[in-house]
């Protein structure tokens, strides 16, 4: 039952603060230095939050599940056609050790949390196994770990809510570290020190504006990119298809030997 002043199936309206919301977070990131200090995503992240813990705006909505079922598949390769693969290649190693360091971290105080708190918070079980698959994994792994666990779907509900209010806060944490000067001295950005060593720049300019100044963009561009994206997804969603219907469900199956087979 929607609670919100704006219901979940209120889809053009929600749309609506999304986007506009959005350009509003970019336009005061590249017109005022408070803003892009903490940047425009931050923005739009706290924007969020007071939206929807003050009841504006449902937590829940098929509207943020085409954002997270669509918008950002599309927005993936457009983000990568830019990345240099090369350097990526060649901190692969690097960045895998750290996921797994991470991944571990997450378990293990996953394990401790639940004999922590586990006479104080009911189904704690189900939800430690829920939000340690979604920290490593994402929503997909969460949804799977809900369906395995069987979990009621009050405390699915429950826990989503907290999810999201706490990778919010999370995401705000991560993206305002890069601007505190305490970081900064200790930790060298080399994209922040290009962006900051341009002889571009003007008093009256912030670095968010100066990086994202004005290019030339062809209609062509625009179609090609877009279309390459959609092109790239859909492959993608096909691959992911394929290889969910030849890898076993089973708990007892082997999946090599389905392979050979």
């Amino acid at each position: 039952m929607d609670t919100s002043l704006i219901r979940s199936d209120d889809y053009i309206t929600l749309w609506g603060i999304i986007v506009v919301w959005a350009s509003v977070s970019i336009y005061l990131e590249q017109k005022f230095k408070w803003a892009g200090r903490i940047s425009g995503a931050i923005i739009a992240l706290i924007g969020a939050i007071i939206l929807s813990n003050t009841g504006v705006i449902p937590t829940e909505s098929p509207v943020y599940d085409a954002v997270w079922s669509f918008i950002i598949p599309l927005a993936i390769p457009l983000l990568l056609f830019h990345v240099n693969f090369k350097k990526i290649l060649n901190e692969s190693g690097r960045l895998l050790i750290i996921f797994l360091l991470s991944s571990i971290g997450t378990v293990v105080g996953t394990i401790l949390s639940f004999f922590l708190f586990k006479d104080h918070i009911p189904y704690l079980d189900k939800i430690g196994g829920m939000m340690s698959g979604s920290y490593v994994g994402g929503g997909v792994n969460f949804a799977a770990m809900a369906a395995k666990f069987d979990a009621p779907g009050e405390m699915v509900s429950a826990t989503v809510v907290a999810d999201n209010l706490m990778m919010a806060l999370y995401f705000v944490i991560l993206m305002l570290i890069p601007s505190l000067n305490f970081f900064k001295k200790r930790f060298n950005h080399p994209h922040v020190l290009a962006v900051e060593s341009s002889k571009n720049i003007n008093d009256n300019e912030t670095l968010a504006e100066n990086f994202w100044k004005r290019s030339e963009i062809s209609l062509k561009d625009i179609a090609l990119s877009i279309g390459t994206a959609f092109f790239l997804v859909i492959i993608s969603f096909k691959l992911a298809g394929y290889f969910g219907s030849i890898i076993p469900n089973g708990e007892n199956v082997s999946f090599l030997f389905n392979l050979l087979n």
